[in-house]
């Protein structure tokens, strides 16, 4: 087993945690968007999914997991975030890559009082490394054609006026419609 990648994703959850300390942060915008790589999920109740569910609409991917501190921590900001924003121009995704199952995701969301975002899981854990997102929490923003618009490594308080200004900002961009008040 080649080690390098292990020790990869180690210094992302170090670099994550330190990131946190840093304060709220705009996702950070790529010159030219992206392609996304295919990835395939389930839904809480095993239903398969791909990130086409969601095309149209602006989206913030989170690569999180309930065993990750960090991750832990910025969840209600992005339970807060969909509850603000959620609407058919933006969905914020937060994909768990949890192998205990959907279970563990349910438990932690009912502990912490999540009511807006939707469970999904990514069992395999492939796509983290599909994505390349070497760290966790992972964030990716994912404009209405599909195409990765901008990418955050670590947390980030999601729900800041300044954040929310942002996404409102990216929405009417991406979309053409112009953001909720």
């Amino acid at each position: 087993m080649n080690s390098l990648p292990a020790f990869g994703f180690v210094l992302g959850l170090v670099c994550s945690t330190a990131a946190m300390a840093e304060g709220p942060n705009a996702v950070p915008l790529h010159d030219t968007p992206l392609p996304v790589p295919a990835i395939s999920f389930a839904d809480e109740h095993g239903n398969p999914l791909t990130l086409d569910r969601w095309r149209g609409k602006v989206v913030l991917l989170n690569v999180w997991a309930t065993w990750c501190a960090p991750c832990r921590h910025e969840m209600p900001t992005l339970d807060r975030l969909q509850a603000m924003l959620g609407s058919e121009r933006f969905e914020v995704v937060a994909l768990s890559i949890d192998r205990a199952g959907v279970g563990v995701v349910r438990q932690f969301f009912d502990e912490i009082g999540i009511r807006h975002l939707g469970i999904f899981i990514d069992e395999t854990m492939k796509a983290p490394r599909d994505l390349r997102i070497f760290g966790l929490p992972g964030t990716l923003l994912i404009g209405a054609d599909g195409r990765e618009l901008g990418r955050l490594i670590g947390p980030a308080e999601w729900d800041t006026p300044e954040m929310v200004a942002f996404f409102n900002q990216v929405i009417a961009k991406y979309t053409g419609k112009e953001p909720r008040q």
